[in-house]
């Protein structure tokens, strides 16, 4: 009698799964406010579902079994297999719910590594399904681990490259070369990290294709990485001049770019980024700020070269935003502001000419 009750109560529960499973994301989405909440609302089905079906299947098996039907390889695996998604299914929750809570305390989190364990996990169900089946089967696993000596040497060679990719790509988690979202450049190509997958990773070019390049290909190369760097983007050019005498005027203009780069709000100085990286010195002393968080504050404004045709002043400064967008509104400005200064003064730019003298003698070349 029991038992009908409760295949009664978990028939009804199916019929009604999905009105159950709608109130509880409204339930959980009224209350959202709490990361494990917020991300069980949006995993409330892939969660639900592996669950459902092995309750669903086990109750069916034991009826099966009840009037003489039996199911004991298929219930096996079949158990197995829904036994793995769902433990697959919740071990993801627990990791994503990690990551939102350390991406809610503005934590450095390392995406790639999170996903780096999702993968290996992936590969150990796979090893312990392969396992139970085997054992199940009656296969003698002493057996098999004891061939393997000469079969590991076989298999090793033929998986030379993708193991060679596996242990690269634990290589550059633990290297710290870049993170996930990070735009990274190399002899080869340039654009942002989607994905460091166990033997390759994705990158998205600027032009918006996916390139997939293996782990040890990056591995064994310099990778430029400018997403670290926090404060800082180069502003650099040369202001080129006529040549002119006049060295006070000359050095009264340098003097007068140099003193609106230190007024300017966007440009790096020492006071202007000062309060910011104070917090990050209380927590770090045994290395250099600014090269361990990519912090650059140079401003340089001198006379720099006689060209050909001009005087040449190198003006070299970082702005503080390192954003491409919101650094070319800066360096924008500051080139305006520029020749709003050269414009007040007695100096001229300069730009490249060509003299041509024509020779207008008679019967140059009779003689």
């Amino acid at each position: 009698m029991k038992e009908i009750i409760i295949t009664f109560f978990i028939i009804l529960f199916d019929v009604l799964y999905p009105y159950v499973s709608k109130k509880l994301k409204i339930y959980l989405f009224k209350h959202r406010k709490k990361h494990a909440v917020r991300l069980f609302y949006s995993r409330v089905n892939k969660i639900g579902m592996p669950l459902l079906l092995l309750i669903n299947f086990n109750v069916l098996d034991y009826w099966l079994v009840k009037i003489g039907i039996k199911t004991g390889e298929f219930a096996f695996y079949t158990n197995l297999f829904l036994s793995a998604w769902l433990f697959y299914e919740v071990f993801k929750y627990f990791v994503y719910t990690a990551i939102s809570i350390k991406l809610a305390k503005k934590a450095n989190v390392r995406r790639e590594l999170f996903l780096l364990v999702i993968n290996l996990t992936k590969v150990f169900l796979v090893l312990v399904i392969t396992v139970l089946i085997l054992s199940h089967l009656g296969v003698n696993l002493a057996a098999i681990v004891t061939s393997l000596g000469i079969g590991g040497v076989i298999m090793g060679l033929a998986a030379k490259d993708t193991l060679g990719n596996f242990f690269d790509s634990i290589r550059l988690v633990s290297e710290d070369a870049f993170h996930q979202g990070d735009w990274i450049e190399t002899k080869d190509f340039e654009g942002f990290v989607t994905e460091i997958g166990l033997t390759a990773t994705q990158i998205r070019t600027f032009d918006n294709s996916l390139i997939t390049i293996p782990n040890s290909v990056l591995a064994n190369q310099w990778i430029k990485n400018w997403s670290r760097r926090i404060i800082g983007r180069r502003i650099k050019f040369w202001i080129k001049i006529k040549y002119t005498t006049d060295t006070e005027e000359l050095n009264r203009v340098i003097k007068e770019i140099r003193k609106m780069l230190e007024k300017h709000p966007q440009i790096v100085t020492d006071s202007k980024i000062a309060s910011k990286l104070r917090k990050k010195m209380m927590k770090n002393t045994l290395f250099s700020i600014e090269d361990k968080y990519g912090v650059r504050k140079t401003l340089l404004v001198y006379l720099d070269r006689f060209n050909d045709y001009s005087m040449d002043i190198l003006v070299y400064a970082f702005s503080i935003t390192v954003d491409w967008e919101g650094w070319l509104r800066v360096k924008q400005d500051v080139l305006f502001k520029v020749l709003e200064i050269i414009k007040n003064s007695k100096l001229e730019l300069a730009y490249p000419t060509s003299v041509i003298f024509h020779d207008e003698r008679e019967n140059l070349w009779k003689n």
